[in-house]
This record gives C-alpha cells, sequence and structure tokens, in this order.
C-alpha cells in the first residue's frame, strides 16, 4: 500500500492559503502545497445554501502525518469546521515520491 497522501482544504482567502501553506511545509507536515485561487463554493451551512470564494490547497503528505496535519489545521485555519478531505494516491513517479519522502524527514 502507498504511504501517500493528497489531503484537500479550502480557505477564505490567499493571504491566509500561503500562511497556511508555508506553516505546514516548515513543519515537515507537507512535502508540497499547491494553491489553487478562485473556487466557487456552493454548501450547505447552518440549515442554508450558500455560495463563496475561496482558495483550495492540495497538500501533499504521507499516511504517517495525517494526526498531526489534522490537528495543525484546525489551529491553524479561520473556519469553524475546516475541510479535511484525505485522498489516497496509488502511486506516482518513482522520483517525485522519494522527494516526497525526503521533503518529510
Amino acid at each position: 500500500m502507498e504511504p501517500y497522501r493528497v489531503v484537500l482544504t479550502t480557505v477564505s482567502s490567499l493571504q491566509e492559503a500561503k500562511r497556511i501553506a508555508h506553516l505546514l511545509v516548515e513543519a515537515r507536515l507537507a512535502a508540497c502545497v499547491n494553491i489553487a485561487g478562485d473556487v466557487e463554493s456552493v454548501y450547505r451551512w447552518q440549515g442554508a445554501v450558500e455560495e463563496t470564494q475561496e482558495v483550495l490547497l492540495l497538500i501533499k503528505t504521507h499516511v504517517e502525518k495525517l494526526g498531526d496535519l489534522e490537528a495543525a489545521l484546525r489551529r491553524l485555519h479561520s473556519y469553524e469546521i475546516p475541510e479535511f478531505v484525505i485522498l489516497k494516491v496509488d502511486g506516482g513517479s518513482a522520483a517525485y515520491l522519494r522527494w516526497l519522502d525526503e521533503s518529510l524527514e
């Protein structure tokens, strides 16, 4: 089983995205965080359908880092309930996965 994961979360602004991304990489909880701006989100919150502009983070990490990563996101995030969706990585180039491992050590 591949130990690699991509975690998705959205944040309220580019400034928040950059702050969280830098802190996660510096703490070695993420090898890389892609920041994808201008995401339009439609969701139900407290009984109402909401529509919001958000910024999407794609966080590359290792299964062993997930607990600490989730705790860090809850601490750093401005939302009451931050998105924390884990995608399993079934494979990738050997060189990239080796780099990911080295970046998380």
